[in-house]
């Protein structure tokens, strides 16, 4: 027959060998290092539990299945995304919002999917609330600037629809095209037929010194001036040329 545990001596079906609890937040940041070494296909309950020193069965009390762990990634980067609802100038927490964004996808570029393309297959309110933080804090950010709701939400819409065009092309950059120089660029843009790419191939010395920081900086300068010029400002202006 058995022994029982000794009293006091109880561990709860969770904890591991060496008594450590397994938590929704131990599980998460595992599945992110996962994710960031190996992408989204690399990452399965089975590995997951290997890495955590668990049988995956014990997984599913936390993620009842795979989409469910990614969505808990999700939240997990995008909690860190400050937006200080306070700040009086709107643009500039705007341009920090825009700047921390993309460090946050630079340093975890194999999550920028669950970031930007997942979320069209789930109905907004059908999203985990830690992935609509951002969205609703910055709501709160330009209505207390003197935005209308309408406004605020045409001003998120247009921040976050650059941000994603301008990830996707930078990551595009850097993690499909690593071993691409810069001559190597140049040289296969010359080779494209003149009389059919010639304006192409006059920016070659533009697209091979790319700087996202720098792109990223004079995209929102472009936002920033045409929602300034087109919608209703903080003071009850509006431009109607």
């Amino acid at each position: 027959m058995a022994k029982s545990p000794a009293r006091g001596s109880s561990r709860s079906v969770d904890d591991g060998s060496d008594g450590s609890a397994l938590t929704k937040e131990r599980i998460l940041v595992s599945a992110l290092e996962i994710l960031d070494r190996d992408g989204i296909d690399g990452l399965s309950m089975r590995r997951l539990g290997k890495a955590l020193g668990r049988d995956p069965m014990t997984l599913y009390r936390h993620a009842p299945n795979k989409a469910a762990l990614l969505d808990g990634v999700a939240e997990k980067v995008l909690e860190q995304l400050v937006v200080d609802t306070d700040d009086n100038d709107w643009m500039t927490q705007l341009r920090s919002i825009a700047r921390h964004f993309r460090r946050l996808a630079l340093a975890h570029p194999h999550v920028v999917p669950l970031l930007v393309t997942r979320p069209l297959a789930t109905p907004l309110g059908m999203r985990p609330p830690g992935t609509l933080r951002p969205f609703e804090d910055i709501l709160c950010l330009l209505s207390r600037a003197g935005f209308s709701a309408t406004d605020a939400l045409r001003v998120y819409r247009a921040l976050f629809g650059f941000l994603f065009g301008h990830i996707l092309q930078e990551l595009q950059e850097l993690v499909e095209r690593p071993d691409e120089t810069d001559n190597l660029l140049r040289l296969g843009l010359n080779r494209l037929p003149i009389g059919e790419f010639p304006l192409v191939r006059a920016l070659a010395p533009v697209l091979a010194s790319y700087d996202g920081a720098a792109e990223l900086e004079r995209g929102l300068d472009i936002l920033f001036s045409g929602l300034t010029s087109t919608l209703t400002s903080p003071e009850g202006r509006t431009d109607t040329n």
